[in-house]
């Protein structure tokens, strides 16, 4: 009886939803990059949600994977592991890396994202 009670609670658990970005960005959708407070972001950034807990994207450089587990709307990305190729848009990557690791919550309305800090700054994506 024990056994069957843990393989219950087991399987259970692997029926929670997703309560994180990845369910509510969609888990098949680009965004991409488009300003940093207010500001045109000129070069080329991309953040995609493929599996629950998982970012992964392009900076202007490099590609990137990273952890996320806050349950939507909040957002804490962290780990960021990217390749170290060189490129002209290192400075942009570097701004791109650190706003994104100072994001706490995320908006999603339609084909917007909208990451913002504790201090009010933003990452506006749109979906590609």
């Amino acid at each position: 009886m024990r056994t069957i009670c843990l393989i219950s609670l087991l399987l259970l658990s692997f029926c929670q939803p997703d309560e994180t970005i990845s369910a509510y960005a969609g888990t098949g959708s680009q965004w991409r990059l488009v300003s940093i407070d207010d500001q045109p972001f000129e070069a080329s950034a991309d953040l995609l949600f493929p599996e629950e807990g998982e970012v992964t994207g392009a900076g202007p450089c490099n590609t990137f994977t990273a952890r996320q587990t806050a349950p939507y709307p909040w957002i804490e990305v962290r780990d960021i592991a990217a390749a170290r190729r060189a490129c002209p848009d290192l400075p942009a990557e570097t701004i791109f890396f650190e706003a994104l690791e100072a994001m706490a919550l995320a908006e999603v309305s339609g084909d917007i994202l909208i990451l913002t800090d504790e201090s009010g700054r933003q990452l506006i994506f749109e979906r590609q």
